[in-house]
């Protein structure tokens, strides 16, 4: 079966955001990562591979060439198949425990990185601001290797959800309290903010405890840490 011109235009179109709003439904591309969604909550739209013998047991499959799939997917490698999936509602849980909130995160592989990292440590649910890189973008998709099947993402505002919390928050700042010498609650929420201005300062107003990473070279020259690995030194340290 060949792609249809609307199928390939409504493949591409979902390449921006307001597309997968528009229609609900977003890319995944790899086998192991489409397999990951396939035995998950999502719901497949519909799946288009190269190899007759692979996921012959779905009814929505379309079986097409390698030039297809090049035209269709955004890898630079395409790796055999890439399926459509449903956005499902994210809704707000109440969660025992450490919550992770990020503000203002914009690069996607962050953000897929950080999906991960919530899944490694156990994180039931990560809260981002409005501004934040969306979870469904292809890129956030990939490098969150299927982890967002996982992981409750809620995109709210960030500052109305901090300050009607109950629990303790920890803004991540590079002047904060030493986090190896800082009691760090079980049930808490760590903010973590932009690649490059941090935490907003509406957010910072609202914030009363703060933590950093301190630096142990001699030479004290590192301005700052990458955001994801920020994140997962951090997120160590409170499940420690």
């Amino acid at each position: 079966m060949s792609l249809s011109k609307s199928q390939l235009k409504l493949i591409t179109s979902l390449r921006q955001k307001k597309y997968r709003v528009k229609y609900k439904l977003f890319i995944v591309e790899g086998t192991k990562v489409v397999n990951e969604f396939l035995n998950s909550k999502f719901e497949l739209e519909h799946l288009y591979c190269v190899d007759d013998f692979s996921f012959n047991n779905l009814e929505n499959r379309s079986l097409i060439s390698d030039n297809e799939l090049k035209k269709i997917s955004s890898l630079k490698s395409p790796n055999n198949v890439l399926a459509i999936f449903k956005i499902p509602e994210f809704i707000t849980n109440d969660v025992i425990g450490l919550e992770l909130a990020l503000d203002g995160i914009n690069d996607p592989g962050n953000l897929g990185t950080i999906i991960r990292l919530c899944d490694w440590f156990g994180i039931e649910q990560l809260v981002c601001s409005e501004d934040t890189v969306d979870c469904f973008n292809s890129k956030v998709v990939q490098a969150s290797m299927g982890s967002l099947t996982r992981i409750n993402v809620l995109y709210t505002n960030l500052k109305d959800y901090l300050e009607n919390t109950t629990k303790p928050v920890y803004a991540s700042l590079m002047e904060g309290d030493n986090v190896y010498k800082s009691k760090l609650l079980k049930s808490a929420i760590l903010v973590m903010g932009n690649e490059a201005n941090g935490i907003s300062t509406q957010i910072l107003s609202i914030l009363n405890n703060s933590i950093s990473i301190p630096r142990f070279g001699d030479l004290q020259q590192t301005e700052s840490l990458n955001v994801a690995t920020a994140t997962a030194i951090l997120l160590s340290e409170f499940k420690r």
